[in-house]
């Protein structure tokens, strides 16, 4: 059984040490949370039990059976007459099955049914919420990389312009004020730099957490170039995102399904007022000793068959049932107003989503213009410094306003592309990734 463990685990840390060698895909990223994330394995267990409990009600159409033996020994001391000491015993077998209970059997099977269709939904429901969980973090990944690439572009420029200013400082034509100027720019350049790694790190880590990747295991993400045509897609008219939204999510199947196992609660706890109605049969013996007879022969004559029918009448239960009714009623009051509640979120979701996306399609569309011109501008006055026809305080303008233009579309592209994916996934529960 230790070989078994040590070969499996050796197998898991294989496939683990093949993904980290090659770049992840989305889906890579998904499947692999979907056999290894420990959330998603412990709803997968819960719906195990509830098909137990499931098999567990439908065996109660079944009759159940039972042997008994009951051994006494009996001593009379101040006995005048015959013996002191006496040995009894009895032996039985007995089978009971019930013919009906208000329909509380029916009503039992028909809620675990629900209930086991429930945990799978559940099961479902942590899988779209990892789904969307990755969705995000791979997108926030891929932006850290190319602000990674964007900082250290500025950094290099910037690096440049000041190993310029030094050479002019040196030559007298520059200000050794100037000089220190574009070397702290220079410095602050490097530090985003270092600060948009520190965000790459840590994304990957959440990344890695989702998919209970270990600490030495590594993970790269497979690159992807979107178009402008895919950022400023037009959108799927709202509603229509709504009702499938609605159609699609597994949160929502399982409220409604709740609701349907809270009225067949209600119907199990009315069971108590109605009567039961079981058959009972049995054969058993007895044998006592000391007898007239061996053990064989009162075995034998003590033989005796049973069969009867029991009616149970409810009369007074101290207010359980009607109890049980009323916080069965209350319970499907609570899953009505789940289910409420959550068409209501998804639909402030979609919303919102909606309007994050045509804002951010609007400083995409903006900032692609913004990025033009604030590059062209910091490239004619890095000409016009080199030349010594503007001052430090202008280099540095026209520096700082092109690299935030550049941050800008970049964080509006990513995010207009989360949007999109998201929506994508809340419309068809899925996500398509390049």
């Amino acid at each position: 059984m230790k070989r078994t463990i040590l070969s499996f685990t050796t197998l898991s840390l294989a496939v683990a040490s093949l993904f980290a060698q090659q770049q992840w895909t989305y889906s890579d990223c998904v499947e692999y949370a979907r056999q290894h994330n420990i959330s998603l394995k412990q709803s997968q267990l819960s719906e195990e039990t509830s098909q137990y409990s499931l098999e567990a009600s439908r065996a109660q159409w079944m009759p159940s059976l039972n042997f008994a033996t009951t051994h006494g020994f009996t001593n009379t001391p101040f006995k005048e007459q015959g013996d002191k000491n006496a040995y009894n015993s009895s032996y039985g077998l007995n089978a009971s099955w019930t013919v009906w209970n208000g329909g509380e059997r029916e009503n039992t099977i028909k809620r675990d049914e629900l209930q086991t269709r429930i945990s799978s939904l559940d099961s479902d429901d942590i899988m779209r919420s990892l789904e969307t969980e990755i969705l995000s973090l791979y997108i926030s990944i891929l932006y850290a990389q190319e602000a990674i690439d964007i900082n250290t572009e500025a950094a290099s420029v910037s690096q440049a312009q000041a190993e310029r200013a030094r050479q002019l400082m040196e030559a007298g034509r520059l200000s050794r004020v100037d000089y220190t100027q574009l070397q702290a720019q220079y410095e602050q350049d490097r530090y985003a730099v270092v600060n948009a790694e520190s965000s790459y790190d840590n994304q990957r880590m959440q990344l890695k957490k989702l998919l209970e990747l270990g600490i030495n295991q590594d993970i790269t993400l497979a690159p992807v170039d979107w178009l402008d045509e895919q950022v400023l897609a037009s959108l799927p008219p709202i509603d229509e995102s709504y009702r499938m939204a609605l159609a699609t999510d597994a949160q929502l199947k399982a409220n409604e399904l709740s609701i349907e196992s809270a009225d067949l609660d209600v119907k199990i706890a009315k069971a108590g007022y109605y009567p039961d109605i079981s058959l009972n049969a049995g054969v058993g013996t007895s044998y006592m000793a000391p007898g007239n007879n061996a053990f064989g022969e009162q075995m034998k004559r003590g033989l005796n068959e049973s069969i009867g029918l029991t009616l149970s009448i409810p009369i007074a239960d101290n207010r359980r049932t009607k109890t049980a009714v009323a916080k069965a009623n209350v319970q499907r009051t609570n899953a009505q107003l789940a289910s409420e509640s959550r068409r209501n979120a998804i639909a402030q979701t979609i919303e919102g989503l909606y309007i994050d996306l045509k804002g951010a399609q609007a400083r995409y569309t903006s900032g692609l213009e913004q990025v033009k011109s604030t590059s062209l501008s910091a490239e004619l006055v890095g000409e016009q410094f080199n030349l010594g026809l503007v001052n430090t305080v202008e280099l540095l303008t026209a520096h700082n306003a092109a690299l935030q233009a550049r941050r800008e579309l970049l964080q509006a592209k990513y995010m207009a592309m989360l949007d999109h994916k998201l929506i994508e996934f809340y419309r068809t529960a899925s996500v398509t990734m390049p």
